[in-house]
């Protein structure tokens, strides 16, 4: 009874300092706002002014834990697990892109392993915003765990179409929300926050447990004359940090950059510079698939200067369909024309929309700048503008197209020849702004490389955060949250998962090694026949070479490696050695010691040895 005092004490005078505070007496337990989802079982979600569970002020100890599957330490792969007592729920399912030393992969995930252990807890997954890094990985996680999606309208849209393609979508548990409304599981309450991103519709979370209140950002930036016209709800962060959060979670990628992240205004009033310079040029312009409102200012510029605007990338026409079918696009009629039209239109009438602002091998500008694609050919009448600043990693993948567009006799506008680009994330004041309204008691930064993460840290600690309550996590770490503690628990598996084609999972770190080895030095195959009772040779060996040397030019060393097989199996068949493989691990070292001191080389060398 003390307990339910204290906290009417404490409404009491929450509402008198602020009369518009949106949290709710039980009074209002009716509201026509909330709504119980139909597909996600007992939990459900309302709107803010709905109903509310009363975890603001009665906090215990019991810890809430926050495991980081993925996101931290790289761009991408973005996955949160929170969990109270007996409940658990997901932040975020998101894919990372191959690094080179990767070969042959096309998509790194998340490790399920403990989100499928612990299926039975988790309650659902909240994604904050449509971008790869975050949703990337759900189709692959729905399949081995399939529990109820929330999101907001676009995102909702997009995920559709990546459970589509993998025939997941009849099945799919998809919940749509909206800043505002709450979700509401048995432990966990979590509020939508709308932010600024470079895709309409994130969200950042507000996650109310027994414990207090967690804050996590997703991917924002501070706008205040965004494309869609909705700025970032910063009275919301304000109010909950008058409320008293727990912890914040915040957006580490720009950590390093000073000021504030320019408007994407910003970059609309560059395109209509530079289509104008442009003059009877063709306009090429390579952005984000997922960034709709630099695509609807592309669409505006080119509109208003009568030009037709035709949209290439498989990526971006999904997304392009998506956004236009829900309202997230505004398409002028009679401007939009299909591809294979091109030709039919005057270089000066023409705007080509293009995937492959980060230099992509199989992109749709990797592909014209290589003279390999199908509908355009570069020509020196050609006006390319990148729209995007390369990802760290993809410096040489770029200006490698960049080189290749200026060959063909293009003109290239790149990086930060002009303001064609903005972020999609906050930088430092903005990163502040935030910690200073929040008020946070612990602070993690997430969301980053270590550099990132190190320096967002310093940022906290520069906004009066105790070193003590900043907590620099790494992929499998967990936090353990009180009011009175922060401290790192048992860590949890959160490795990455490779998918090749239809493969998920299968290759692996042995795999990539092989793989390695043999675009580095090729391989050797020596292939023999011998005697199953006896073990004498019957036929062979034969020494077939690929990737290491041309043959006809190395047949003198080939036929060495072929006597050097040769006397390996007869020694093997002198000494009585029986062992299949005993007899085929003394010829790989026999042929693999011999290469290297002809060659300094070492190629795979797979022995081959038929018993007959």
């Amino acid at each position: 009874m003390a307990k339910k005092n204290n906290e009417n004490n404490n409404n009491k005078k929450q509402n008198a300092q602020q009369p518009n505070n949106r949290s709710q007496s039980k009074d209002k337990s009716k509201s026509k706002g909330f709504q119980y989802n139909k597909k996600g079982g007992k939990q459900g979600f309302r709107s803010r002014n709905g109903s509310a569970k009363k975890y603001r002020k009665s906090v215990d100890e019991t810890p809430v834990k926050i495991a980081f599957l993925g996101g931290l330490n790289e761009v991408g792969k973005n996955m949160t697990l929170y969990e109270y007592k007996d409940e658990m729920f997901l932040v975020d399912c998101g894919l990372a892109f191959p690094d080179p030393e990767m070969l042959g992969v096309d998509l790194v995930i998340p490790d399920f392993s403990y989100v499928e252990k612990n299926a039975d807890k988790i309650k659902g997954i909240i994604i904050t915003h449509g971008h790869e890094d975050h949703i990337g990985g759900l189709a692959y996680l729905l399949k081995t765990v399939n529990i109820p999606v929330y999101g907001t309208k676009l995102t909702i849209g997009l995920i559709q179409g990546k459970l589509k393609e993998h025939g997941l979508l009849s099945s799919a548990k998809l919940n749509e929300v909206a800043p505002g409304d709450v979700v509401e599981f048995d432990e966990f309450s979590v509020e939508m926050i709308h932010v600024n991103h470079s895709i309409p519709d994130a969200i950042a979370l507000a996650i109310k447990c027994g414990a207090g209140t967690v804050i996590q950002t997703g991917d924002f930036k501070v706008d205040s004359t965004p494309i869609d016209g909705g700025m970032i709800d910063l009275s919301r962060f304000a109010q909950l940090g008058n409320e008293g959060v727990l912890a914040l979670l915040s957006d580490s990628t720009n950590a390093e950059r000073p000021g504030y992240t320019e408007s994407e205004r910003k970059v609309g009033e560059s395109f209509d510079v530079l289509f104008r310079k442009a003059g009877k040029s063709r306009i090429i312009v390579a952005t984000f698939a997922s960034n709709i409102h630099r695509v609807q200012q592309i669409i505006n510029v080119a509109a208003s200067l009568g030009r037709k605007v035709a949209i290439m990338g498989r990526s971006l026409e999904n997304v392009v369909d998506i956004s236009s079918r829900l309202g997230y696009l505004s398409i002028p009629d009679n401007v939009l024309i299909n591809a294979d039209l091109i030709n039919k239109y005057p270089a000066d009438s023409l705007v080509i929309i293009t995937t492959g602002s980060q230099g992509e091998p199989m992109s749709a500008l990797s592909r014209m700048a290589f003279s390999d694609h199908r509908k355009v050919e570069i020509c020196p009448n050609d006006y390319v503008i990148i729209s995007a600043t390369p990802i760290p990693g993809n410096e040489k993948t770029v200006g490698k197209v960049v080189n290749e567009l200026l060959k063909l006799g293009a003109q290239v506008i790149y990086e930060k020849m002009y303001d064609v680009h903005v972020s999609g994330h906050a930088c430092q004041e903005e990163l502040k702004l935030i910690m200073g309204l929040v008020k946070p008691k612990y602070f993690i930064p997430v969301h980053g490389e270590q550099k990132h993460l190190r320096k967002h840290a310093m940022l906290a600690e520069g906004m009066g955060i105790p070193v003590d309550n900043i907590f620099i996590a790494d992929n499998g770490y967990v936090a353990e949250l009180t009011n009175s503690s922060l401290k790192s628990g048992a860590p949890v598996p959160a490795g990455k998962v490779f998918v090749d084609g239809y493969g998920v999972g299968d290759v692996g770190s042995v795999v990539l090694r092989d793989r390695k080895h043999l675009g580095q030095d090729g391989i050797i195959v020596v292939t023999a026949s011998i005697d199953y009772e006896t073990g004498q040779l019957i036929a062979g060996p034969e020494v077939v070479s690929r990737g290491f040397v041309y043959v006809k030019e190395a047949e003198e060393l080939i036929e060495k490696a072929r006597k050097v097989a040769e006397k390996s199996l007869e020694n093997s068949y002198y000494s009585n050695i029986s062992d299949i493989n005993a007899i085929k691990g003394k010829l790989r070292d026999a042929v693999s010691h011999f290469v290297y001191e002809q060659t300094k080389r070492s190629p795979m060398v797979l022995p081959i040895i038929m018993e007959v």
